[in-house]
C-alpha cells in the first residue's frame, strides 16, 4: 500500500492506495488562511505539520501499518523561510498572496532573460518575488534565511529531515531553469540567494529519504521511503493519467487550472500561461491558472446562507444557465491567466430587484467558467489543442457545473471515479513508482470513467452574450497598479 499526502490551502488530505490502485483509507484535516493586510495571504507552517499528522492518524491503523511508501503533493509557490535551526522565521507566504507586484517589475528589469530561463512572467504568486519583498521589507528576516522550502517540502523536512523538492513544484518558484531542470544561478543571484539555500532537486518519482523513526512511530508505520512527489496540479495530473503529450485536465479546487502535458518545454509568458516541469521525467506542462474557482462557491454559499456547496449547486440548477443578467467576476484573490493582475478584485455586476440567492449562485458558476474560457483562449493562441478535459478537485462533485463549463469551453469533460481525491492520489502513485518501479504511463493510468459531459450548444448560445459582457468588464474594474 502507498500513502499520498496533499498539503492544500484549505486542508490536508491523506489517502492510501492498495496494490490494485483502489483507495482503502482517507483522512482530511482543515486549514485556515490568515489575511492580516490587503493582498496578504499566509499560513503557519506548523499548522501544515499538525494537520498532516491528524490526517494520517485518521486512517485505520491496520491500513497505515501496511504502507510501503509515501508521496507528497502540495500547494505551489509558498515561501517557507527557515533559519539555522530549521524553524520558520515568519508565516508562510502563499500562492494567492499579491503583495509583491512591485518586486515582480524589479525582477523583470534585473533579469532580461527571465522569460527564456524560467518560462514564465514574474507574478506575485511565485516564490521569487516574495523573497524580494521580504528582503525589502523584512531585511532582518531575510538575513537569517538558511533554507527556502515550498509547503509540502517543509512537511517533508519534518518527516525525513531532508531538504529536498521535486522539479514540478520547484518550477513554480521562478528560480528554476525549467528547460534544463536545474536551479538558475542567474535568477537566484538577482534575488541575493544561493543554490545552497535551495532544496536538492529530484524527479517526482525518485526517493528523497525515509520516514524518521519517531515519525514512523507517531504515525504507526514503518520507516518507509518518501518520494519527491509533485506540485498539486502535476500530482493531480499523475493521479488521473495525464502523463503523456497532449493529455489535459481541469482542476476545480480552491483555484481553477487547465493543465496540458507536453513532451517539450513550451513557454508562452505573453499570455500569462505557466510552463513548468511535470512530476514525471522527460515531460513538461502548460497551465492556465485562475486564483479562485471552488473558493468562489464556498464564498457565495456563505454570504447567501447556503449550508454548503451542495445546496449552492442545487439553487443554481433550479435557476438555470443565463436565467438572470447578473455577471460575476471571480477575482477574489486577483488573477493570473491571462491578466497577471494581483490587485483586481471580484465583483457582481447587473444586479437588479429580482436578484436572489439562486441567481447569484448561477452567476458565480458562470463567472468561473468564463474565466476558464479566458485561460483556454490563450492556450489555444499558443497552439495547444485540447480535445477533452479530465476533471478533478472538489468541484468535480457537481455535474451541473460541468454542464456550464463544457458549454462555455466547447470541450467535453470526462469525470473519473475517485477524481475528487485529486493530488493525494497522484502522490501515492508517484510513491509506488519510486518504490516498485514501472513506467508512469502504466502506473498512472486513468481511473475508470464515471460519465462524460458533452458541450451543450443551447447552453453555450444562451451564455455567449454574458461571456462577452464578462470580458468587457475586466478593464473597467481593475485599478491601476501604480495607484495602489
Amino acid at each position: 500500500m502507498f500513502l499520498g499526502i496533499d498539503i492544500g490551502t484549505s486542508g490536508v488530505k491523506a489517502v492510501v492506495l492498495d496494490a490494485a490502485g483502489a483507495v482503502v483509507g482517507q483522512g482530511t484535516t482543515a486549514l485556515t488562511v490568515s489575511r492580516p493586510h490587503p493582498l496578504w495571504s499566509e499560513q503557519d507552517p506548523e499548522d501544515w505539520w499538525r494537520a498532516t499528522t491528524a490526517a494520517v492518524q485518521a486512517i485505520d491503523p491496520a491500513v497505515r501499518r501496511a504502507v510501503r511508501g509515501v508521496g507528497l503533493a502540495g500547494q505551489m509557490h509558498g515561501a517557507t523561510l527557515l533559519g539555522a535551526d530549521d524553524r520558520p522565521l515568519r508565516p508562510g507566504i502563499l500562492w494567492n498572496d499579491g503583495r509583491s507586484f512591485a518586486e515582480c517589475e524589479a525582477l523583470e528589469r534585473a533579469v532580461p532573460e527571465l522569460h527564456a530561463i524560467a518560462g514564465n512572467l514574474a507574478m506575485p504568486g511565485f516564490t521569487a518575488p516574495k523573497l524580494l519583498w521580504v528582503r525589502h521589507h523584512e531585511s532582518e528576516v531575510f538575513e537569517r534565511v538558511r533554507t527556502v522550502l515550498l509547503p509540502k517540502d517543509y512537511v517533508r523536512l519534518r518527516m525525513t529531515g531532508d531538504r529536498a523538492s521535486d522539479l514540478s513544484d520547484s518550477a513554480g518558484t521562478l528560480w528554476l531553469d525549467v528547460g534544463g531542470r536545474r536551479w538558475s544561478e542567474t535568477i537566484l543571484d538577482a534575488c541575493s540567494l544561493r543554490a545552497e539555500q535551495m532544496p536538492r532537486l529530484h524527479e517526482g518519482t525518485e526517493v528523497t529519504g525515509t520516514l524518521r523513526p519517531d515519525i514512523a512511530d507517531l504515525w504507526g508505520m514503518g520507516e518507509v521511503p518518501v518520494a519527491a512527489g509533485g506540485g498539486d496540479n502535476a500530482a493531480g495530473a499523475a493521479g488521473v493519467g495525464v502523463v503523456s503529450d497532449g493529455d489535459a485536465l481541469l482542476s476545480l479546487g480552491t483555484s481553477g487550472v487547465i493543465f496540458v502535458a507536453t513532451r517539450d518545454f513550451r513557454p508562452n509568458p505573453a499570455g500569462a500561461v505557466h510552463a513548468f516541469c511535470h512530476c514525471v521525467p522527460e515531460l513538461w506542462h502548460q497551465m492556465s491558472v485562475h486564483l479562485s474557482a471552488a473558493a468562489c462557491v464556498d464564498w457565495v454559499a456563505r454570504i447567501t446562507g447556503a449550508s454548503g456547496p451542495a445546496e449552492l449547486f442545487e439553487r443554481a440548477e433550479a435557476t438555470g444557465p443565463g436565467a438572470g443578467p447578473e455577471i460575476f467576476l471571480p477575482y477574489l484573490s486577483g488573477e493570473r491567466t491571462p491578466h497577471n493582475d494581483a490587485v483586481v478584485r471580484g465583483a457582481f455586476l447587473a444586479l437588479d430587484n429580482e436578484s436572489d440567492g439562486g441567481r447569484l449562485a448561477q452567476a458565480v458558476l458562470e463567472g468561473v467558467a468564463f474565466a476558464l474560457a479566458d485561460g483556454m483562449a490563450v492556450l489555444r493562441d499558443a497552439g495547444t489543442e485540447v480535445e477533452k478535459l479530465s476533471v478533478i478537485g472538489g468541484g468535480a462533485r457537481s455535474s451541473y457545473w460541468g454542464r456550464i463549463i463544457a458549454a462555455v469551453l466547447d470541450t467535453p469533460l470526462v469525470y473519473l471515479r475517485g477524481g475528487e481525491v485529486g493530488p493525494a492520489l497522484g502522490a501515492a502513485r508517484l510513491a509506488q513508482i519510486a518504490v516498485d518501479g514501472g513506467a508512469p504511463a502504466d502506473v498512472c493510468a486513468a481511473p475508470p470513467t464515471s460519465h462524460v459531459v458533452e458541450p451543450d450548444r443551447a447552453v453555450a448560445d444562451r451564455l455567449a452574450p454574458k461571456l462577452a459582457q464578462f470580458r468587457a468588464a475586466y478593464p473597467r474594474v481593475t485599478p491601476k497598479q501604480k495607484e495602489i
